[in-house]
């Protein structure tokens, strides 16, 4: 009787605490019981296990037909039938109690499986119907703690994980921090968290943008393209419906406030905000700024950009191990390949002695004079620079502490 008041407890506490309907479980645990407990019941086919909603009792039935002689598993001797039932008819079926000694023990612990398996399944329910709408959309919750390379983060009414592929290269987080992540998908079948959180994908920069820029959460501005590779860069196109509303400045706001909370909410991860232009032309020579392009084709049939620059914009169309070019092609969804254009006519040395005084100062955006300095002291390249630390910068002759950090900003800026 132990066993029956505790199993009705547990029932009643459910029903009320957990909203699972005291139906459902008892449905739930008496097929439980019968499914694995059927060898130990009777060797009947037709089997009931039903429990008793008034005293928690848990019994077991089998119907059997009356016959006369050599009963089988599904059958019972009318003789032996008439000493429970009197009345019974040849041919009749009955429902005959078959509850074997010490079945309580079976039953409880089958009663308590299927309990804690119920809970299980209507917790993940309620999840699901809780998050559904909010797939897609950016969720925050408190890294509770880590499991297989897997963050676990608690979310109030449940539990979102992290894993290391939807993690941003780089990151690291402690117990009790807190981190916003997209919802990817609900995965209701596993045993353990079912609210499946990245960082690492496109739709977690446009949601941020969303949330960040009121112009682009009201449709002024649109979010047209995005090409990212997590924890680097990110490059994001925009166009505005009004023509008095600038989407790259609408995007960087005031003072840059905007792109820099998010950017610190991707932990540094640069952002480049291009304007969109429906000609392919002039939105890939925006995409791949600051180099300047001396021509670009197109060739519909492979859907690749054929583009030329100036020797000395080549190594800056293309970027630091080819980012440049590899996420302006994803911004635009075509290839593109960059040559240098040829030179046909052969410059005196003042000449490309100018020249790569007036590309080093274009460049970096830094007084032709530095630039001049610079290049005497042996530098003709950005890459040049970017090679040795500040200290050989700082040795260049005829630089001033103050020209010696304007390019040491200016080679940042570039970064």
């Amino acid at each position: 009787m132990i066993m029956n008041n505790e199993l009705l407890a547990t029932l009643d506490y459910i029903e009320q605490e957990r909203g699972i309907s005291r139906e459902v479980l008892v449905d739930a645990i008496e097929k439980a019981i019968l499914s694995a407990s059927k060898k130990s019941i009777h060797p009947a086919n037709d089997l009931e296990v039903k429990i008793d909603l008034t005293t928690g009792q848990i019994k077991a039935w089998a119907k059997l037909e009356a016959v006369e002689s050599n009963p089988n598993c599904d059958q019972i001797l009318l003789t032996a039938a008439r000493e429970r039932f009197p009345n019974t008819k040849l041919g009749e079926v009955l429902k005959w109690e078959v509850t074997p000694k010490n079945f309580g023990r079976i039953a409880a612990q089958y009663a308590k499986n299927t309990i804690m398996n119920q809970l299980r399944k209507a917790e993940k329910e309620i999840v699901f119907e809780e998050f559904k709408e909010r797939i897609g959309q950016i969720v925050s919750g408190v890294v509770r703690r880590f499991e297989a390379g897997n963050i676990i983060i608690d979310m109030q009414k449940a539990e979102g994980v992290l894993s290391p592929k939807d993690k941003i290269p780089g990151e690291s987080y402690m117990q009790g921090d807190r981190i916003n992540a997209i919802l990817k998908k609900i995965d209701p079948s596993g045993s353990g968290p079912s609210l499946m959180l990245s960082r690492v994908s496109d739709d977690f920069i446009k949601r941020l943008f969303e949330r960040e820029v009121s112009e682009i959460h009201d449709g002024i501005v649109q979010i047209k393209a995005i090409a990212r590779e997590p924890g680097s860069r990110t490059k994001i196109a925009v166009l505005s419906s009004d023509p008095h509303v600038d989407p790259v400045g609408a995007c960087v706001g005031m003072r840059g406030m905007r792109v820099k909370n998010i950017t610190s909410e991707l932990g540094g991860e640069k952002i480049d905000i291009v304007p969109f232009d429906p000609d392919l032309r002039v939105f890939a020579a925006k995409a791949l700024q600051p180099a300047a392009l001396k021509s670009v084709e197109l060739d519909e049939a492979s859907k690749t950009l054929n583009i030329k620059v100036a020797s000395d914009q080549l190594s800056l169309a293309i970027g630091k191990r080819g980012q440049n070019v590899r996420l302006t092609s994803k911004l635009l969804g075509w290839k593109i390949n960059i040559n240098p254009e040829e030179v046909e006519t052969e410059m005196t040395f003042e000449e490309k002695l100018g020249q790569t005084i007036e590309s080093l100062s274009g460049i970096l955006k830094i007084d032709a004079e530095i630039a001049k300095k610079l290049v005497s002291g042996g530098f003709l390249t950005v890459e040049g620079l970017k090679g040795v630390d500040d200290s050989e910068i700082s040795k260049i002759q005829g630089l001033s502490e103050d020209e010696v950090e304007a390019v040491q900003k200016a080679l940042k800026k570039l970064d």
